[in-house]
């Protein structure tokens, strides 16, 4: 049976759920309060980028953050895809965690370090400041807390050293 409401759609006519979402994406009730979302496909500078996520992060906005690394990703040399996309990987697993899915949480921050290692891995390649063997310990160290609380602010990596 087919709905006769109309879809959700951006400015540019492209199907995009309108509801709002709380501080980890998690939809909210239509008319309820929620965070603003994250604009996508903002070119931002490496260094920028590190820092719009990381204030993100410190915000307790690990979903949003993410949606910053996947810009980078999305946008960046082929060469940097993995560092972007095992940024994105964390910032996903750190979502999952603070709202309670241990599995997901792992599953993701083992994707994200993994990415992060295959990236470290190749010669010559920038890391614009960020800290990948602590965000790997941060990551590993985050998986074996859970299942348990996490709160998605004051356990967020630091991305620098």
């Amino acid at each position: 049976m087919e709905s006769s409401a109309p879809r959700d759609r951006d400015a540019e006519g492209r199907a995009r759920n309108a509801r709002p979402r709380d501080g980890l994406g998690r939809p909210l009730p239509y008319g309820a309060e929620g965070v603003a979302r994250q604009p996508e496909g903002v070119p931002r500078a490496p260094r920028e980028t590190v820092r719009e996520a990381q204030r993100l992060l410190a915000a307790g906005m690990p979903f949003h953050a993410h949606e910053v690394f996947e810009d980078a990703w999305k946008a960046g040399p082929e060469q940097e895809e993995p560092l972007w996309r095992g940024l994105a990987q964390l910032a996903v697993g750190l979502t999952h965690a603070a709202r309670g899915n241990a599995k997901g949480a792992s599953s993701l921050l083992e994707r994200g370090t993994g990415s992060l290692a295959r990236y470290a891995a190749q010669a010559g390649v920038p890391a614009y400041g960020i800290d990948l063997d602590g965000l790997a310990a941060w990551a590993r160290k985050l998986a074996g807390r859970l299942p348990g609380p996490v709160d998605a602010a004051a356990d967020a990596p630091r991305l620098t050293g």
